[in-house]
């Protein structure tokens, strides 16, 4: 699957990894930097999604999306776990939980641009799913930067794999294929965020670490059985 993500946000929060280990599949406990756990929210939005082959339908190819998600480490090779990933996109949602085995729910959501600054905001509608909600803004903050190996930003960012359990139970890995984002230190004020808590998760109190990426493209294969 191709993609394109615009307008991006890291927000990260550093959250014990043994609460956040009770809240994960056994066979995917949380990985760690220098002994913490972190958990973060990432809305952006989504454009030139089709599968290999397929041409963009009119209507599904362009949505905000919105993700909840951990990291995990695999046989040497770490990866993105996701609580939830809530989309605008109905068609969207049900391939996506069908094809990929991720916890995808419908949300009402929007999102535009007055100059650098994202205006977002996302109600999650989906009964499979507890409510949540973020409203807010967010806007680059410093110039494009590419991490380093052995930083925090690097661990946290350059993952080229997603994570997920399948039909059968068994741990399925998907792999992705970007280049290194290009972040930016980022600024953001949320008037409401109850994604986190809608997972009974309560990361750390101290404000979020926070980046920005104005696009980046990707190749997304589909989840295969790697244990």
């Amino acid at each position: 699957m191709w993609q394109t993500w615009n307008d991006l946000l890291f927000a990260h929060w550093p959250i014990d990894p043994d609460a956040l280990g009770r809240l994960m599949p056994r066979a995917l406990p949380p990985e760690t930097f220098e002994g913490q756990a972190w958990i973060a929210v990432v809305p952006f939005w989504m454009s030139g999604v089709r599968f290999r082959r397929i041409r963009p339908v009119p209507g599904t190819s362009t949505f905000p999306e919105l993700n909840v998600r951990t990291y995990v480490n695999v046989g040497g090779k770490p990866g993105v776990y996701f609580f939830s990933l809530d989309a605008a996109n109905r068609v969207a949602v049900e391939t996506a939980r069908r094809w990929f085995h991720l916890p995808y729910l419908y949300a009402d959501m929007q999102t535009h641009a007055e100059g650098e600054t994202i205006h977002y905001s996302s109600k999650r509608t989906d009964g499979r799913g507890a409510p949540a909600e973020l409203r807010g803004w967010f806007k680059p903050a410093g110039p494009v930067f590419r991490t380093q190996p052995g930083t925090l930003e690097y661990w946290l960012t350059e993952r080229y794999c997603l994570y997920t359990i399948d039909d059968q139970g068994r741990v399925a890995r998907a792999d992705i294929l970007h280049d290194p984002w290009p972040l930016q230190v980022a600024e953001a004020e949320f008037q409401a965020q109850t994604m986190l808590s809608s997972h009974g998760i309560q990361p750390f109190d101290q404000p979020p670490l926070l980046h920005f990426a104005k696009r980046l493209k990707i190749v997304a294969w589909t989840p295969r059985p790697v244990t």
